[in-house]
């Protein structure tokens, strides 16, 4: 298993944006579904958005409206783009790779602090 690479994160005032790449190195049919978790300081690991083969996608309820998830398939490539950033939204954000054989791969995440 070779983990997914992330990019994006930074640091960004209250109301901006910013978009999250995540690269796997699993082709396209190899994967079954991609997506975005976050974690905050203090808490559990939570669901942030996915995306299936089929192009189902799911979200937090907290993200939705804000957050956009979507992907170029020829290189098994997941974007995040996420606008009205908000100080809760802060967070590690951690990319996910589901196989069609039920492996489950995680990124090394990248960081993501939203100022008030």
């Amino acid at each position: 298993q070779v983990q997914p690479v992330e990019s994006g994160g930074g640091l960004v005032q209250a109301g901006g944006s910013l978009r999250l790449s995540c690269a796997a190195t699993e082709s396209f049919f190899a994967i079954r579904t991609m997506g975005w978790y976050r974690q905050a300081p203090g808490k559990q690991r939570e669901l942030v958005a996915t995306i299936t083969r089929g192009n189902s996608l799911n979200y937090a309820d907290s993200v939705k409206g804000r957050f956009t998830i979507s992907r170029d398939s020829a290189k098994s490539t997941v974007f995040l783009q996420m606008n009205g950033l908000k100080p809760e939204d802060t967070a590690v954000y951690y990319c996910n790779v589901q196989t069609v054989i039920g492996t489950n791969i995680w990124g090394q995440g990248t960081q993501v602090t939203v100022s008030s």
